[in-house]
């Protein structure tokens, strides 16, 4: 069945999220469509997403970064949207965010998440992330607080950043290639949730040390000469 056309879609990375799944689905705003891409996932949710009328995309590479990618390219609209499928964020949030796209009013709009309950952003992840900030403002002079998953932008324009990360540094690597390209970058505050399961990256030491690593590599990248897409908030 050829999907409904939209102006905005939102690419949701999937691995073993069949719990979560119906909570987040319900909360993509009306008109908007959502792309469960499954990277392998063994608990049904690809047959949960295909029964709440999604796009379901495969992407058989194992990586957040692969399965972001796989659904960016699967979709159409103007105006691409990332968000977790843990049931951590929720992606009615992102109305804002898109309207301030569409606006003229950023090119990048991420959001900043503000713990909801004990124990939902562990301390080792948390501190993972503000070393990372720290570097990227170095690094671009963005002065951002937070690399979280939900985000907004145009999607040719996320495609010229010719992103190519496809483990956990792709949201950080598209952070710095849109600086460097001159991108409007901004960040809001969004509550962050408990999250539905066991974590795959920042749930243990390990897994927030490799993600760590991969956004490493991403810093010291070279600056690579892309289209502009404004003018970056420093």
């Amino acid at each position: 069945m050829t999907p409904t056309p939209s102006d905005v879609d939102v690419v949701l990375p999937c691995l073993n999220e069949a719990e979560a799944l119906p909570w987040v689905l319900e909360r993509i705003p009306p008109g908007w469509r959502a792309f469960v891409v499954d990277n392998g996932s063994t608990d049904g949710s690809a047959e949960v997403a295909r029964a709440s009328g999604v796009t379901v995309v495969h992407e058989p590479r194992q990586g957040f970064g692969a399965a972001c990618h796989a659904g960016l390219t699967a979709a159409t609209a103007d105006i691409v949207c990332f968000c977790d499928c843990d049931g951590s964020l929720d992606p009615s949030l992102l109305v804002p965010f898109v309207r301030e796209v569409r606006d003229g009013r950023a090119d990048l709009v991420l959001g900043r998440r503000r713990p909801r309950g004990r124990g939902t952003w562990p301390a080792h992840a948390r501190a993972g992330n503000l070393a990372l900030t720290r570097m990227l403002r170095r690094r671009t002079g963005l002065r951002l607080h937070d690399l979280g998953p939900l985000r907004a932008a145009r999607r040719e324009p996320l495609l010229a950043l010719g992103l190519t990360d496809r483990r956990s540094g792709y949201p950080l690597q598209m952070v710095v290639r849109a600086a460097d390209a001159g991108w409007r970058v901004t960040e809001h505050d969004v509550p962050y949730l408990p999250r539905t399961g066991a974590s795959k990256v920042t749930g243990t030491w390990r897994g927030t040390w490799q993600a760590v690593r991969d956004m490493s590599r991403c810093l010291a990248e070279s600056p690579i000469t892309t289209p502009a897409g404004g003018r970056a908030v420093r």
